[in-house]
């Protein structure tokens, strides 16, 4: 259900996850409400807990989504309203002059989408709900102690009623300053990168050329991206004002940093709301202790440049939750959530440094820093695999997951959209949650499934290539290549190979 605005219902007094079975996400942003989507869909109990009132709040930092992400909101259903509501952005400006074209992106979504992360939370949230995911607002977790069997959590909700909630897992996907992260005692190392960052919403009475307009000149950084209701939401920076967060801030600040780093201020007037925070780089050594898993910034945070925080959240979302549904389901031995740690904490990594790498280029303020950024602009611009590593990198796609030694060369690499013998697409065939087997379009859609070989109808769909392609691909809930084959595989290895990624057949199939 959701509300008259479009909010969904609170479920303060839904029955909570039971042993074994259930999972318990602690936050309720973009990560938090992707996985408890992908777990409720699945016919996983999830329980989602948010100490903020039952509402979408307007005061996001995020306003894009890539390409990656794109793909992963089309997995389910969501990217095609998405788009319809956000605009598209097919070049990114960096540093004044480097240009990054996204139309050559092997993607269907070659661009970046520029929309709030509010949009994003709407959509996600609704989907949650309709799968049958129970929400619980104004409800802080206390604390959690896990066992061999599961996970027991404190609450306290609006009325200061404490409450024991238990599950078989926990996720906590609430931010920077996790709860959950404290409770396992885990550290967030790191540093702030950049200090007395300024915030406000606010009308022009000048329109910006540039769909999103960034720029660092001197001492000064700016970023307007609209909103998309009349107002736009400028991030400013000045290196030589570095004061507490807790400083007041008006609007001739925002202005003078506006027009130091782009030149005018486009007549910005009536700020509705502003505010300052501080940026930092961290990153928790672990995303699991035992049944708890981090999420999103619990996880990780990241400097704004290259927009790719709430991406990487999403992207964590995107793997954990196929992983979780084929434990708790008993399909997979408990050891496949390790690979959350193995496959996502490098990515993490990855962002961190590229993002922070960014930052401190676009603020270069020595002349070797500044030559630096020149040769970087240059090699970008003008070499073709320099540019196209880059682009896949900050988009998303270009990431790929550790696989065993002796494995096909596709084996832990995102997969594109492709076109399926029926004419649909990839995406769309994973939209069950399922793994997808496609095969070459010569073979009968039932060869690879004799009686030696069950199939498994709850776990797996099949299709067939489009084109003449000779390999055969096992793919992912989360769109990344399980295990492949150029040549036509025996029965027997396929069945291994099907085994080891789905489990064994139903006992009712077997013959």
């Amino acid at each position: 259900m959701t509300g008259t605005n479009g909010n969904p219902t609170d479920t303060t007094d839904t029955t909570g996850p039971t042993d074994h079975t259930g999972v318990i996400v602690v936050g309720s942003g973009p990560t938090g409400l992707l996985l408890a989507g992908d777990l409720a869909t699945a016919g996983i109990p999830v329980t989602v807990l948010e100490k903020r009132p039952r509402k979408i709040s307007n005061l996001s930092r995020a306003f894009a989504l890539h390409a990656r992400s794109l793909e992963q909101l089309d997995a389910r259903g969501l990217a095609d309203e998405l788009e319809a509501t956000g605009r598209p952005l097919d070049r990114l400006r960096l540093f004044g002059r480097l240009s990054i074209d996204l139309t050559a992106l092997p993607s269907r979504f070659n661009h970046v989408l520029v929309l709030p992360q509010y949009e994003v939370e709407k959509a996600l949230a609704r989907r949650a709900v309709e799968a049958g995911a129970g929400f619980r607002y104004d409800t802080e977790m206390t604390g959690l102690v896990q066992d061999a069997d599961g996970v027991t959590v404190g609450t306290r909700g609006p009325d200061g009623r404490t409450e024991s909630l238990r599950a078989a897992y926990v996720v906590g996907a609430d931010g920077m300053r996790s709860a959950v992260r404290g409770a396992i005692g885990l550290p967030f190392p790191g540093k702030s990168v950049i200090r007395s960052v300024v915030l406000a919403d606010v009308q022009l009475a000048e329109q910006p050329d540039e769909l999103l307009t960034v720029s660092a000149v001197g001492d000064a950084f700016a970023f307007l991206a609209p909103f998309g209701d009349g107002y736009y939401r400028v991030i400013g920076w000045h290196r030589g004002h570095d004061v507490p967060d807790t400083e007041p801030l008006d609007l001739a600040e925002v202005k003078e940093i506006t027009r130091l780093a782009l030149g005018r201020d486009y007549g910005m007037h009536d700020a509705r709301w502003m505010s300052r925070f501080h940026s930092d780089e961290r990153q928790a050594p672990a995303y699991r202790v035992g049944r708890v898993f981090l999420a999103g910034d619990a996880a990780h945070v990241h400097t704004p440049a290259g927009g790719q925080g709430m991406n990487t959240g999403l992207q964590d979302a995107a793997n954990l939750s196929w992983k979780l549904v084929s434990v708790l389901a008993g399909h997979a031995d408990p050891a496949l959530l390790d690979t959350y740690q193995s496959e996502r904490h490098p990515v993490g990594k990855a962002v961190l440094r590229s993002s922070g790498g960014l930052v401190r280029l676009a603020m270069a303020k020595r002349p070797w820093t500044r030559a630096a950024r020149a040769g970087l602009t240059g090699l970008v611009s003008h070499v073709g695999p320099a540019r196209r590593k880059a682009t896949a990198q900050v988009t998303g796609i270009g990431y790929r997951y550790p696989a065993p030694r002796g494995t096909h060369p596709l084996t832990g690499t995102r997969v594109p959209d492709v076109r399926l013998a029926d004419g649909s697409r990839l995406y769309e065939a994973l939209r069950d949650g399922r793994f997808v087997l496609i095969t070459p379009a010569h073979e009968p859609a039932h060869e690879p499934f004799s009686p030696e070989l069950p199939p498994h109808p709850d776990r797996l769909t099949t299709a067939h290539w489009a084109s003449a392609r000779r390999t055969t691909l096992l793919v992912r809930p989360d769109g990344y290549a399980a295990w492949a084959s150029d040549t036509a595989p025996d029965p027997g290895a396929l069945r291994s190979a099907l085994t080891a990624h789905l489990g064994p057949a139903p006992a009712r199939q077997l013959h």
